[in-house]
């Protein structure tokens, strides 16, 4: 089954400081998919992960959507926190890798930690295209198994500033032409459908920093149903 999901669909309550887009594609095309995400936008922030459980399959997609679940409930809280909540809640399970990043419109400041490889790129909206992009540093282990010690970086983001996050169903050269002109379920969109290995699951969310001031009340959320 393939997903294609933006942030356009409902009604906002508040405005959010991102928006976003995501596609993902199942191993075999079927319903299960370890490839989970989440974004959750709280009170002058936003919380953006993707999750692979380990392998792929319906075991796969329970460990992932317990990983949601749980980061889903505790979506505010420090990125560090939520990984160890994780490890504790996903035991019983295969396991999963995980990128997360939380937004904080007030110091306009991203925190970003990922464990395993989903791998995280953060372009500039005004940087060229080889100083204006951030990688996050990976650390290995498993949630559920092997968790490193959380070791979070904290960056500065503006509007326009992009994040993308892809499981390893997608080829690691996706990086190498992107920009920050195309609308996020777009740059989604055409990410899974040129760089897709087939082999595994493969997911990309693309999420974009509005920033408080920048935010209009058009849209909210899609991925806050989980």
């Amino acid at each position: 089954m393939r997903e294609h999901k933006d942030n356009n669909s409902e009604t906002a309550v508040e405005p959010p400081i991102i928006e976003w887009g995501v596609a993902a594609q199942s191993f075999d095309g079927g319903a299960d998919s370890g490839d989970q995400y989440l974004v959750e936008v709280f009170a002058n922030g936003a919380l953006v992960v993707v999750v692979d459980g380990l392998g792929h399959g319906p075991k796969a997609a329970v460990a992932g959507k317990t990983a949601v679940s749980i980061l889903k409930a505790y979506a505010d809280h420090p990125v560090a926190s939520l990984l160890r909540r994780c490890h504790e809640g996903v035991r019983r399970t295969r396991g999963v890798v995980m990128s997360l990043a939380s937004f904080d419109g007030c110091s306009g400041t991203m925190t970003w930690l990922g464990v395993g490889n989903v791998k995280g790129l953060l372009l500039r909206k005004n940087g060229g295209p080889r100083h204006g992009r951030e990688r996050l540093v990976l650390r290995g282990g498993v949630v559920g198994y092997n968790l490193p010690t959380p070791r979070p970086s904290v960056v500065s983001v503006e509007p326009g500033d992009t994040l993308i996050f892809a499981t390893d169903g997608l080829r690691s050269v996706f990086a190498e032409d992107l920009t920050c002109g195309d609308a996020p379920q777009e740059m989604a969109d055409r990410i899974l459908t040129q760089y897709r290995r087939g082999t595994d699951d493969a997911m990309v969310l693309v999420a974009r920093y509005v920033g408080i001031n920048e935010a209009e009340p058009t849209a909210r959320v899609g991925g806050r149903d989980g």
